[in-house]
């Protein structure tokens, strides 16, 4: 029988990742042999990304029980990416989004600092909607 302290260690990384995207937990303890995580996202793909980080650690997570609701109250924390030499929006957008036509929303997202979507420099720091 794995002890909270070794599950925890265990799954560290997911509950890492929980926090960093915006996750709030409120439990997470030992429910009988298994470690329960529970907290609110606030949306679903946000959501995900804590399954995913769940599942990179154990595909079948069968020493853990999750309960992550959604709660659109929550702050979506913002994320960034810094522009490297031959970037472009349609890359950055292919990336995150798997849609270089995407590149809208990026662009959007930083208008205070673009005023065109052709013109990103390398350095610059740009915000990227979730």
């Amino acid at each position: 029988m794995a002890t909270i302290e070794a599950l925890k260690a265990k799954y560290q990384p997911a509950i890492d990742t929980a926090k960093a995207v915006g996750i709030s937990l409120s439990h997470v303890h030992m429910q009988g042999e298994k470690l329960f995580i529970q907290g609110a996202a606030p949306n679903e793909q946000i959501k995900n990304e804590f399954w995913n980080a769940v599942k990179a650690i154990d595909a079948s997570y069968g020493e853990l029980a999750a309960d992550i609701s959604i709660d659109s109250s929550l702050p979506v924390p913002a994320q960034t990416y810094t522009v490297k030499a031959g970037d472009s929006l349609s890359k950055i957008a292919k990336h995150y989004y798997g849609d270089a036509m995407a590149y809208n929303r990026i662009f959007e997202a930083n208008r205070d600092q673009l005023s065109d979507p052709n013109k990103i420099q390398p350095g610059q720091v740009l915000k990227i909607p979730r």
